[in-house]
């Protein structure tokens, strides 16, 4: 199994020097200066990342506040028209049955059928 494992990676460098081998007669002197763009291309990619990660972060910040307080301000008006139904209750109770009225008319009736 050794000597396959071996034969194996002869072959990985063998396909290896091959590539290197071409690439040098396709770019030949070229090659380091195609290198240098492609480190220059990624090293921009990496900053852009960056920018937008760290525009993200700002935005998703913006966001959490922006529900926090709209959260806050839907709590608020909540306990605001909580408040306005339970006096409507309150007055609407008040009006349909008056209840000083009401208790002076049971005080006259238990007169008369007193009487």
């Amino acid at each position: 199994m050794a000597k396959n494992d071996n034969s194996t990676n002869n072959n990985v460098n063998d396909s290896t020097s091959k590539i290197d081998a071409i690439k040098q007669l396709i770019f030949g002197e070229n090659i380091q200066e195609y290198n240098h763009e492609f480190e220059a291309v990624k090293l921009d990619i990496l900053k852009k990342k960056k920018e937008l990660e760290s525009l993200l972060d700002d935005v998703k910040a913006e966001l959490l506040q922006n529900i926090d307080n709209l959260s806050t301000d839907i709590n608020i008006r909540i306990t605001e028209l909580e408040n306005t139904l339970e006096d409507k209750a309150d007055a609407l109770e008040e009006k349909k049955l008056d209840r000083k009225l009401f208790g002076d008319l049971l005080i006259k009736l238990g007169e008369k059928i007193s009487n």
